[in-house]
């Protein structure tokens, strides 16, 4: 498998990092003959890295509210064990069965 390159640096273990939206509003294309408008080129950049801006920010408040739905759940079972009798020892059956 061919190393893959971003700004300079092999990818660790070949697989590609977060892109940024810095790195979306930089990006710069070569010029060809037959090229596209380079000002839709730069306000498409500026809507794709809006959105990835938007989509950043909602995974990190996701994960805010993981972290604390976590921390409570282990409150919870921490409280409940102190407040539960531990089982008794198991009797055995004296009946016929």
């Amino acid at each position: 498998m061919a190393q893959v390159y971003r700004g300079g640096k092999p990818y660790p273990a070949g697989y590609p990092g977060r892109l940024t939206p810095h790195e979306v509003r930089t990006r710069a294309f070569a010029a060809c003959r037959r090229g596209v408008d380079p000002d839709e080129v730069r306000e498409f950049q500026a809507r794709v890295a809006d959105e990835l801006a938007m989509l950043n920010e909602t995974v990190r408040l996701l994960s805010q509210e993981n972290d604390r739905i976590k921390r409570a759940l282990r409150d919870w079972q921490a409280m409940h064990a102190r407040e539960c009798r531990p089982p008794q020892e198991r009797v055995r059956n004296s009946g016929l069965w």
